[in-house]
């Protein structure tokens, strides 16, 4: 019961969101009202989206978009009933989600970056070079169920004993825990990284690809509803057209679109936003020619690994997670 009470709460906060920057009839006339649920605070994972916002991009396609930041974690759920016309998750969210006993309705219909750019970070003076150093160490996150069995995962494979790792809950101090309080963390390099960098504390990093394959997954990626999907395709086609222009813009101009990050998220730092856009920037389209197409076996990959860690309890086929038809067409 708690569980829906608090779903309900965040529903009435998304909506209470929505209606302070809802506009009026008159205003932008003749322009679609799109809603895009994030999921987080802005930073520059949505520049490509905010990039198309403030250059026009969605208008000239006659779309009246309006970004607001999510309750915590209902994203997908919000989609799913409509209260949102796309939202930001990722490839095991949308994965849970089909996997309920409930499945909600949605797909992915781009992937923000082609590579899972994540991994583990500890202090340099530590020397934790891979899974097997974990052992008698501490490791501080957010106690998600897929954290705990990538982590157990990578560490078999390293022949390490997991039950020698002690693992704790974050408390939201970020990077700097790594210096005295915990060993490790689990990082998204053009964030928690380059932040560290600035702040003078040096990391030894390892990518989550490097470990095993089948955790290069997509994160984070693009979601709608199925609805929309099949009864409204094209303000779809609208919404992915701009996107994809938004963040071609940032790929090519990074210090500019860092600008724009910046006017949208003022509480961080420029120097920040610029380094994370210049990363980023070679890591939106890396190794495909279009932005935000997504591939059977990414997707196969990982519903793979989640099936050997009993994470979901079927199999799910890739194309119920995921389309291309928005990014292919011209």
């Amino acid at each position: 019961m708690k569980k829906y009470i608090t779903l309900l709460l965040c529903i009435i906060m998304v909506f209470s969101l929505s209606a302070c920057g809802e506009k009026s009839q008159t205003e932008d006339e003749g322009l679609e009202s799109v809603t895009v649920i994030l999921d987080y605070v802005p930073n520059t994972n949505h520049t490509g989206i905010y990039a198309a916002l403030e250059l026009g991009y969605y208008k000239e396609l006659g779309l009246d978009v309006e970004v607001i930041e999510p309750a915590d974690g209902v994203t997908a759920t919000l989609i799913a009933e409509g209260r949102g016309d796309f939202g930001i998750s990722y490839q095991e969210d949308v994965i849970y989600a089909l996997d309920s006993e409930d499945p909600l309705p949605i797909k992915a219909i781009a992937t923000i970056i082609q590579h899972n750019t994540s991994g583990f970070a500890s202090y340099k003076d530590k020397n934790i070079l891979g899974p097997k150093d974990f052992e008698n160490k501490v490791y501080a996150g957010w106690g998600a169920p897929s954290e705990e069995a990538v982590i157990k995962a990578v560490m078999e494979k390293a022949n390490a004993d997991f039950s020698k790792l002690t693992m704790i809950t974050s408390d939201g101090s970020g990077y700097a825990l790594l210096k005295d309080k915990v060993d490790i963390m689990w990082f998204f390099w053009a964030w928690d990284g380059i932040a560290s960098e600035l702040a003078g504390i040096p990391v030894n990093y390892i990518e989550l690809r490097e470990l095993d394959p089948r955790l290069d997954y997509y994160t984070p990626v693009i979601i709608t509803n199925n609805n929309i999907i099949e009864n409204n395709p094209e303000l779809a086609r609208k919404f992915i057209k701009a996107t994809t222009k938004g963040y071609e813009y940032a790929i090519k101009n990074p210090t500019k679109a860092a600008e724009i990050i910046h006017k949208y998220a003022p509480e961080y730092d420029i120097e920040m936003l610029t380094k994370s856009q210049e990363y980023l920037a070679e890591k939106y389209s890396e190794e495909v020619d279009n932005w935000g197409i997504m591939k059977d076996e990414i997707w196969q990959n990982y519903m793979e690994f989640m099936r050997e860690y009993e994470l979901i309890r079927r199999e799910i086929k890739p194309e119920e997670c995921y389309t291309n038809m928005f990014l292919l067409e011209e």
